[in-house]
């Protein structure tokens, strides 16, 4: 629901800022409430950077491919790269049934990049998202567990996010921004309030399991951000699209059904 608001708008960098501006004004009087999160800095900056990266990686995606193309790509190749990097890395736990479904959303991957002719560039960019989204969740799979509490670490990290990135593009966009903030407001705050939901409940999960599983079963998202697509955004859902979209979303299922 996020992406798709931001894909709708038509300057994308100022709804980004709104979007992550929004979201630290909300959550800024928890900071009041929440211990701060020691021992977790170091991954709360580490994030910050990756997200800043990440955010500019979508957001050229955004603009020059469907979301029907980009979004599946970049959500579908993150839980891959996750998980190598969270069992090569902090030897986190696998079996042979995750890596069952972690396949089987690459196999939708690999329908979904096939069934549409994309500039390089652009697949270059959905590509860099991916990573940079499998980069982020390992990185805030140890920065939430370090922290004091799973809540200090979610607040704080919309704090930075909000703060600096949405600072930082809304600068970028110097008066285009103002002027695209006037009448982009109402999607920017509603976003924002639903970046801190779906965002917070994963790092809550990530706080209690092991990261490879998890990543990917936040890849159920693709079903609905498709399917608003499609739907409000009016891009086309090819069979072979719509063939990779389910065969990610069986994989997805696969995890859900581990107890």
């Amino acid at each position: 629901m996020v992406n798709a608001i931001l894909k709708a708008g038509n300057d994308k960098m100022s709804r980004r800022a709104l979007i992550d501006g929004f979201s630290a004004l909300l959550l800024a009087p928890a900071a009041f409430l929440v211990p701060l999160p020691t021992n977790a800095w170091s991954w709360l900056f580490a994030s910050a950077a990756v997200h800043g990266l990440y955010l500019l990686a979508l957001i050229k995606s955004f603009e020059q491919s469907d979301m029907t193309v980009a979004y599946p790509i970049a959500r579908g190749l993150a839980p891959m790269l996750a998980a190598t990097g969270a069992v090569a890395i902090f030897h986190e736990p696998i079996s042979i049934t995750v890596i069952v479904g972690i396949a089987a959303i690459a196999v939708g991957v690999m329908f979904i990049g096939v069934s549409h002719k994309m500039q390089r560039s652009a697949l270059l960019w959905a590509a860099l998202t991916g990573t940079c989204i499998a980069a982020y969740t390992v990185i805030d799979a140890q920065g939430v567990r370090a922290a004091p509490t799973a809540f200090s670490y979610i607040v704080w990290t919309f704090l930075l996010l909000g703060g600096a990135l949405g600072t930082v593009f809304a600068l970028w966009r110097g008066k285009a921004f103002f002027i695209s903030a006037a009448g982009q407001w109402k999607p920017g705050l509603l976003a924002g309030a639903l970046s801190i939901v779906t965002y917070g409940f994963a790092l809550l999960a990530f706080r209690l399991g092991a990261t490879p599983r998890l990543a990917a079963l936040r890849e159920t998202s693709i079903l609905f951000g498709t399917a608003i697509a499609v739907i409000y955004l009016k891009e086309r859902l090819t069979r072979l699209r719509l063939g990779g979209v389910l065969a990610i979303a069986a994989g997805a299922a696969i995890l859900i059904a581990l107890r």
